[in-house]
């Protein structure tokens, strides 16, 4: 097995590694470079959906997402992406195919526990683009001003699934549609790294707490021009086979949403949380 740093600040591959027969030690391996650089492909495996599942729930507990019409078939612990994309007059469905192309973010931060990480696992990739994009909030933390870090040290918002556009909000059913807001700090201390970082979602941002709303949203514009700093990205290019973990406490990633929609681009992802996070 070997690790190759792939960007300057974030993103690293394996190759040489079989995730079904791995041992503890190679997955410590693992697990401290993807704590080292915020997101990890290990290359060219062939598993069935128990074995990625199994895999995924050593770096925590895979949770439910809330979209439940993308759930696997009798899995609701793995969603579907990029199934289904077509409704029955052959209209494309914008919210499946650019599902996560809207901007940079980081995932679950609607909940009051957000994700700790989100894996992919390529089981189908278009002949060109259909890229996902990464940018360390370590970087847009340390690249704000001193005085903009002081005055959001103890500020917080409050998100929601659709955000104050309802950005993909018809991927929810609709009891789940109206749930309460949950209110996160700007400034969070990574739990096993102890850095700081920029946790700002601009998807599902209602609001910055305490703040006039013309003020507020003053702050949210001037955050998000600090969310990905050049030095600090990676754009990661699919192969089938793949499989992609990032950590959202220090990451944000998006969709590049531009493949040829007549071709398939299939994941199964899950949602993990820390187990501690569960009681």
């Amino acid at each position: 097995m070997e690790i190759r740093q792939l960007g300057t600040k974030i993103g690293a591959e394996v190759v040489g590694a079989d995730v079904r027969t791995m041992s503890d030690v190679d997955f410590e391996k693992i697990y401290q470079a993807w704590l080292n650089f915020n997101v990890i492909c290990v290359r060219g495996q062939q598993l069935d959906i128990d074995d990625y599942v199994r895999y995924s729930n050593r770096f925590g507990c895979v949770v439910e997402h809330p979209s439940k019409n993308t759930r696997y078939p009798g899995r609701p612990e793995v969603t579907l992406l990029g199934a289904n994309k077509f409704d029955e007059n052959g209209k494309l469905k914008l919210a499946v195919y650019k599902r996560g192309g809207d901007d940079f973010h980081t995932d679950g931060s609607y909940e009051k526990v957000p994700f700790k990480a989100t894996q992919l696992y390529a089981l189908a990739i278009p002949t060109q683009g259909g890229d996902t994009l990464f940018a360390s909030t370590y970087a847009a933390y340390d690249a704000l001003p001193t005085q903009l870090k002081q005055r959001i040290e103890h500020l917080a918002a409050s998100y929601i699934y659709g955000g104050r556009q309802k950005i993909a909000i018809d991927l929810l059913n609709q009891e789940d549609r109206n749930k309460a807001p949950v209110v996160h700090t700007l400034v969070r201390v990574h739990p096993e790294t102890g850095r700081k970082a920029l946790y700002f979602d601009p998807n599902k941002i209602l609001k910055i707490e305490g703040l006039p709303k013309d003020e507020g949203d003053a702050l949210i514009e001037e955050l998000r021009g600090y969310m990905v700093q050049p030095d600090a990205q990676y754009r990661h290019k699919w192969s089938k086979g793949d499989i992609v973990i990032w950590d959202n406490r220090c990451s944000y990633h998006k969709a590049a949403a531009d493949y040829p929609p007549e071709q398939e681009r299939i994941h199964w992802r899950v949602s993990i949380k820390d187990p501690a996070d569960l009681h």
